[in-house]
């Protein structure tokens, strides 16, 4: 029974399931939008929402546990730097998915996740 379960588990096991989350966390922060399934994109929107709510408390304890989340130094300086003056009055909702159709080879659905305020402008 999955009763008050809330995270997915991808066919991943638990440390394969976090390494590639805080991968593809850290994939976003760095280029502010990444192509991937629906189901990875809803899973890393947590991942990310939550690492802009600490960014946005600018402390050192808050850029300590976003270091264990995201290893490299120059993506948390951006996430610190960009991102937390970006959202200073923004509530939440930090991300965006765009669906794109399915996949050729295996029919997976896809997805585009980005965030708000990043968007290419022509």
């Amino acid at each position: 029974m999955r009763h008050r379960k809330i995270k997915s588990k991808l066919n991943r096991s638990a440390t394969h399931r976090k390494s590639m989350l805080n991968n593809m966390a850290a994939s976003l922060i760095k280029h502010e939008r990444i192509s991937t399934t629906v189901a990875k994109a809803k899973e890393v929107r947590k991942t990310v929402d939550y690492l802009v709510t600490l960014a946005k408390r600018e402390d050192l304890h808050a850029r300590r546990q976003a270091l264990k989340i995201i290893p490299d130094k120059k993506i948390v300086k951006k996430l610190f730097d960009t991102y937390a003056s970006r959202y200073t009055e923004r509530p939440g909702g930090y991300t965006r998915i765009y669906r794109l159709g399915t996949r050729r080879g295996d029919a997976a659905p896809l997805a585009v996740i980005e965030m708000v305020g990043g968007e290419i402008k022509e």
